[in-house]
């Protein structure tokens, strides 16, 4: 086998890491790059890693070898930092080289001030979420009563449809905000991620348009992950949708799975990685590329490069609060003119003896319906601390027959409770509250009094933003804002019918 012959054999450790990884002999002869060794020694003007690599690099791989100890290097070029980590693999007598450019990470104020700035971000869009949420649930309320109204007229009926619509066009957007700042309600289940991505081929290809090929390759035998299949189907397409406008003049688009195992000292690359079992999908593209600077924003809320009125920034930012919330990580790689490498990085959820259901393929876009208003006679307990809001929700209840009675805190609800807690069959209250009581501490102070009560919680925010997690409680009902009319008067009722344990949204 000649030196070329050699260098181009697969590698089994490491073909599809998005960062730089190399192979070398005893004698210090390069015998293996990968594609991202190769993208990197390009952007240094060299055919192959070895023009990059340091000079002492020879003396440290024989090193290696004698000692069976792992080294690592840093070295400077053109401005440039590359950090370099040699692990002796003893058994082959051959040395594993990982290799990143850490120009940005080495500068410890720069990370913070990154970290420090995407949490404050998170934060706030997570808390402008809520207060819309609020609004928007007044908005829709208060357009499906009109909706309904007798004798409306038709200019007015159309009037009333569009409120409805462009609602629910920002209760999306708001969505999105929530799945960025990671408080967005999880419902996931064991699947594989080669049948989501299988199930979404269709609709994929009519997004990109035939200018642009679509190829997936899914890697066999892959290990299931524990996800929410709507939130990954989001995520797919925002990505894809991402890559195609970076085409304008078609390409090609290439979806890869993998399974991937992390040693510790693989992961020192990156200070989001961890060691363990992953699954990985690979979305490439032969696009216009990324510069640095455009990369340092490229997950930040309303941060786009589209022309005004073409994008709203939030869709590599609802990837990112996505693929956070599930305990995974991103890896971009991109040069200008070159496309562009978005590595995801899901942990896996293997177990032995697991079963994994396929999702269900999306089914056809159908005109939302108007479905009755469940009705009944029981009467409910409401706390809402914005009065407007408060109003509506006791208006519509009694509109569907119920008997209520509101508070706007915790501390005056109790009030109302010691008066008429033999009358109340349903609390619904909001989970974050003014005057230092918690619906979730409400609801366990009134069930201690009477275990039969029924308990709604509902808020702008996910479940997890009311300090601790509702989803680790049982026998729950939640209703996420905003919500029409219908879904309220429907969670109520199946509540009191003795339906426990979900989440609405």
């Amino acid at each position: 086998m000649n030196a070329e012959e050699k260098t181009q054999r697969p590698a089994t450790f490491a073909t599809t890491d998005p960062n730089p990884v190399l192979a070398f002999d005893a004698e210090g002869a390069l015998t293996y790059f990968n594609e991202a060794g190769r993208r990197l020694a390009a952007t240094f003007g060299a055919d192959s890693p070895s023009g990059i690599m340091p000079p002492e690099s020879r003396a440290i791989i024989a090193e290696c070898l004698s000692t069976g100890e792992s080294k690592n290097l840093q070295t400077t070029a053109q401005g440039r930092t590359i950090l370099w980590f040699f692990i002796p693999v003893l058994a082959s007598r051959t040395v594993h080289c990982y290799g990143a450019e850490t120009t940005e990470r080495l500068n410890p104020e720069a990370q913070l001030r990154h970290s420090a700035k995407m949490e404050a971000v998170g934060r706030l869009a997570a808390g402008v979420a809520h207060d819309f949420n609020n609004i928007l649930t007044i908005i829709q309320g208060h357009a499906a009563l009109l909706a309904q109204s007798p004798g409306l007229a038709p200019k007015s009926e159309k009037s009333v449809g569009q409120i409805v619509a462009a609602a629910e066009h920002a209760s999306q957007l708001i969505s999105q905000l929530l799945m960025f700042s990671r408080k967005q309600v999880m419902q996931p289940r064991h699947v594989n991620l080669n049948d989501i991505i299988q199930n979404l081929t269709s609709m994929l290809r009519g997004l990109i348009g035939e200018p642009v090929v679509l190829e997936f390759n899914p890697a066999p035998d892959l290990p299931p992950l524990w996800v929410d299949v709507g939130m990954m189907e989001q995520v797919l397409v925002n990505l894809v949708i991402n890559a195609r406008d970076s085409m304008s003049r078609g390409g090609r688009l290439l979806l890869a799975t993998s399974r991937q195992t992390l040693d510790p000292v693989a992961t020192l690359l990156n200070p989001e990685a961890r060691p363990g079992e992953f699954v990985c999908l690979r979305v490439t593209d032969t696009g216009c590329g990324m510069d640095a600077a455009t990369l340092g924003h490229l997950f930040e809320p309303f941060f786009t490069t589209k022309e005004p009125g073409k994008g709203t920034g939030l869709g590599l930012a609802t990837v990112y609060g996505i693929i956070k919330q599930h305990r995974g990580w991103i890896v971009v790689d991109s040069q200008v003119g070159q496309g562009t490498t978005v590595t995801l990085f899901l942990p896996s959820a293997a177990k032995p003896g697991q079963t994994v259901s396929p999702p269900e393929a999306p089914s056809p876009a159908q005109a939302p319906s108007r479905p009755p208003m469940s009705r009944g006679d029981e009467t409910i307990l409401v706390v809402e601390d914005e009065p407007a809001l408060r109003e509506l929700v006791v208006s519509l209840l009694e509109l569907c027959g119920y008997r209520v009675y509101q508070a706007r805190t915790g501390v005056e609800a109790l009030k109302v409770w010691a008066r008429h807690k033999e009358e109340v069959d349903l609390l619904l209250t909001d989970m974050v509250m003014p005057e230092g009581m918690t619906g979730r501490q409400l609801a366990e102070r009134l069930q201690a009094e009477d275990p039969a009560l029924k308990v709604i919680y509902t808020s702008g925010y996910s479940p997890g933003m009311a300090g601790k997690d509702i989803t680790l409680m049982e026998g729950f009902d939640f209703l996420a804002k905003p919500y029409p009319p219908s879904r309220l008067a429907h969670v109520v009722r199946e509540c009191l019918d003795g339906h426990r344990g979900g989440s609405a949204r």
